[in-house]
């Protein structure tokens, strides 16, 4: 398939009338790049739409094809897998099309979506699309309450789900986690609120979106690969505060996200609201005597503060940076008008999802914690935050990051490190150079664990090293101490997932902290 010149302004013209299910999509020529999750999602929403759909992307898998041959039997022009499709802008019917929508995935600089932007054809992600179709005659429309953040995005969406449950209200968590967004706008009965997790590949692709309220988190150095420099990351970050309606909620600690709602084009009459992990000022959320408190939200906010929850209520280890989320999550729904009592009930509900500083054992004083999830310096450091007396077991595949700031900061909490990963030596140098004094171990070496055995491990084998590694914290640690896995580093060099990473820490503290045991030769 070839592509045909074609002059946009007509198609740009028919694209700005397109804001609800109802109006008029049929006919319109449209690629979407990626058939993953999202991509499938988009595809099965425009054919259903009227529009005429060529699909592509650059795997040829069983998984693909599988699909593939289902959105042909729903009415897609054509689906093209494989590397060369993915490289050329295709038409469609003999036309050129007139509008891309992009999977979160696929960079601005692929080839595809740079042929489309050099030819002015307007791209758009799912979540601009999910947007425009919201909106459908006989259904109700849902109110989108939207987060961002570098860390805590699925944590923070899941806690407002639950809040929002527990109000009555009918809601799912969407977006970058759980439900694709579009499989949630097109649900037969509908919901009353979508809590929208988003991330910077979304948001990039995103420029209608109002919600009625929204928050970025944090903000912290992350995927510059995809948008070129940290500028272009923070600036993608901070569209989710453009067109709010009621509430524009920021991290009081971490200042750039108060620079990000100063700077955003919002809706007349829409509030700043803070929150803090502190005591809070006015108009803000907050913690006051291990109660979360709520100063924006209510009439008297100048003189007092309405209570919302108890910290007790997030479960038995509650680190500083899951009370932020809270907090966020909290602003969020109040924003919506949910009652403090479902903020409450939310948090008793809650369940976090696994890899999370969970906690696995408490065992002779030592508390044993993972956080798979700690994928970069960031992540790594609010768990690091939550501790005193630090047992770390960290390393992977660093991505070429910088682990300066976070050893700096931590300096103090570190009882020892032992390393995972195959080459954990940015790690390994950062320590050197700024916690020269910090016991470094890596099992690799062939250290002795506390019972005697040897734990030489092979680097390819991840649980092996997991087991190792577990073997020799627990030769260290005592009284007081944590035993914190929370690698500031991807999985990839030693497991197909952070999951699974977790998983082999959990089953080797199941093993040989509480007593199950394994053999000489398995360790």
């Amino acid at each position: 398939m070839g592509c045909t010149a074609v002059t946009f302004e007509g198609a740009t013209d028919r694209l700005d009338h397109l804001k609800t299910w109802d109006a008029d999509w049929a006919g319109l020529r449209v690629v979407v790049a990626g058939i993953g999750l999202s991509g499938f999602s988009a595809a099965d929403t425009l054919i259903e739409l009227g529009a005429r759909v060529v699909v592509c992307d650059a795997t040829d898998s069983e998984e693909n094809r599988a699909k593939a041959d289902t959105l042909r039997i729903v009415g897609a022009v054509e689906v093209l897998l494989g590397a060369e499709p993915a490289q050329t802008l295709p038409d469609v019917e003999g036309s050129a099309p007139e509008l891309i929508v992009t999977s979160p995935g696929w960079r601005p600089n692929q080839p595809l979506l740079a042929a489309a932007a050099g030819s002015g054809i307007p791209i758009w992600g799912d979540v601009e699309l999910a947007w425009r179709v919201r909106v459908r005659e006989g259904r109700p429309t849902a109110e989108w309450l939207t987060i961002t953040g570098t860390n805590g995005k699925t944590t923070t969406v899941t806690l407002a789900e639950s809040m929002l449950r527990a109000a009555g209200l009918r809601a799912v968590a969407a977006g970058n986690v759980g439900t694709p967004l579009l499989d949630a706008i097109r649900d037969p009965q509908g919901y009353d609120v979508i809590a929208v997790e988003l991330s910077s590949f979304q948001l990039h692709w995103s420029s209608s979106i109002a919600p009625l309220a929204s928050v970025c988190l944090n903000l912290a150095e992350d995927h510059v690969d995809w948008h070129g420099s940290f500028e272009a990351y923070r600036a993608d970050k901070a569209k989710i505060y453009e067109n709010t309606q009621i509430a524009c909620i920021y991290n009081v600690e971490d200042p750039a996200t108060e620079r990000m709602v100063e700077e955003a084009d919002v809706q007349e009459g829409c509030r700043a609201i803070g929150f803090t992990t502190d005591t809070p000022a006015i108009s803000m959320m907050g913690v006051v005597d291990g109660l979360l408190v709520d100063r924006a939200f209510i009439e008297q906010r100048k003189d007092s503060a309405a209570e919302l929850a108890s910290v007790t209520d997030l479960g038995e280890v509650v680190p500083r940076h899951l009370v932020a989320n809270a907090l966020a999550a909290a602003a969020l729904v109040r924003a919506a008008g949910v009652p403090a009592a479902a903020v409450r009930d939310g948090l008793r509900n809650f369940s976090p999802s696994g890899h999370r500083i969970e906690l696995v054992a408490a065992r002779d004083g030592v508390l044993w914690i993972n956080d798979s999830k700690a994928t970069n310096p960031h992540a790594a450091d609010a768990s690091l935050s939550s501790f005193h007396s630090v047992v770390w077991i960290a390393g992977g595949l660093s991505k070429g990051v910088d682990y300066t700031d976070l050893v700096r900061r931590n300096v103090t909490r570190f009882k020892a490190v032992v390393l995972i990963g195959k080459d954990s030596s940015d790690l390994a140098s950062a320590l050197a150079r700024h916690a020269p004094d910090v016991p470094l171990i890596h099992p690799a070496a062939g250290h002795t664990g506390k019972d005697g055995l040897p734990v030489e491990n092979s680097n390819s084998d991840g649980v092996l090293a997991m087991r190792a590694a577990v073997s020799e914290s627990l030769r260290i640690a005592e009284d007081g101490d944590t035993v914190l896995m929370a690698p500031a580093a991807a999985s990839m060099d030693q497991f197909p997932s952070y999951d699974r990473r977790g998983d082999a820490f959990i089953e080797a503290v199941r093993g040989i902290v509480e007593g199950q045991g394994f053999t000489a030769k398995e360790l």
